[in-house]
């Protein structure tokens, strides 16, 4: 059986897929920057675990060499920021973490994992943690939105880049959720159900369903040329 790897696995949603594979037999390598709450999971899961920072290219090099067998690599880390207000009221240092936590560490776990996959030649799978605030538009939320909005992209190019190989890739685009990022939301063990699912169905993105008029109307919005709209308005 082949190893997944999860990102930012030591809470919230990676933990929750931890679980969720764990229970079907899978073995887990699971990485996180927070050392004391991986070694949690890892001990109650028997995974192996990496402390490791996804805005460090390096450390991700090392992850993927410690998970050649990896089959699944799970790109799931994120944060919210500090601030949470307008663009402009965000300090340029919040900017910079955040976008490097959740656009960078996408961009350095693909450069990891992708060329080493494709070199396996056998079917993988690549999951990343996206959000619904990368398909609608918040009046608030910091750098947060922005920075999904970023990450769909990668993702979508991703997938075109990726589309003649064995290796596929999706994106989870959940709402909100109860994790350290949101004290209300839906459970993270049923998006860990929801995704799985989905990854074996072959389905690319996971969006709420209630959702999905809000996100046909902000694209229908933009090509007429029309300003947005606070979100289901």
């Amino acid at each position: 059986m082949t190893t997944a790897v999860i990102t930012g696995a030591a809470g919230g949603i990676g933990l929750a897929l931890a679980e969720a594979l764990h229970a079907k037999g899978t073995p887990l390598v699971l990485a996180d920057v927070n050392a004391d709450a991986l070694a949690v999971a890892t001990d109650r899961l028997g995974a192996t675990g990496v402390v490791a920072d996804v805005t460090d290219p390096a450390a991700m090099t090392a992850l993927a060499e410690q998970a050649l067998r990896a089959r699944l690599i799970c790109l799931n880390a994120g944060i919210v920021g500090s601030a949470v207000g307008a663009p402009w009221e965000v300090p340029a240092d919040d900017w910079d973490r955040v976008f490097s936590v959740n656009v960078s560490g996408v961009v350095n776990g693909l450069r990891a994992f992708v060329p080493r996959l494709l070199a396996a030649g056998e079917p993988a799978h690549v999951l990343v943690t996206a959000s619904l605030a990368g398909l609608t538009v918040f009046p608030a939320g910091g750098a947060y939105g922005p920075s999904k909005h970023a990450v769909v992209a990668l993702v979508q190019h991703a997938a075109l880049a990726l589309a003649d190989t064995p290796v596929r890739v999706s994106m989870i685009c959940p709402a909100l959720v109860a994790t350290g990022m949101s004290a209300e939301g839906v459970a993270p063990a049923d998006v860990a159900a929801e995704t799985l699912k989905a990854i074996d169905d072959g389905v690319f993105a996971v969006v709420p369903e209630e959702w999905h008029a809000a996100v046909v109307d902000r694209t229908r919005r933009i090509v007429a040329g029309l300003p947005p709209t606070f979100p289901g308005s």
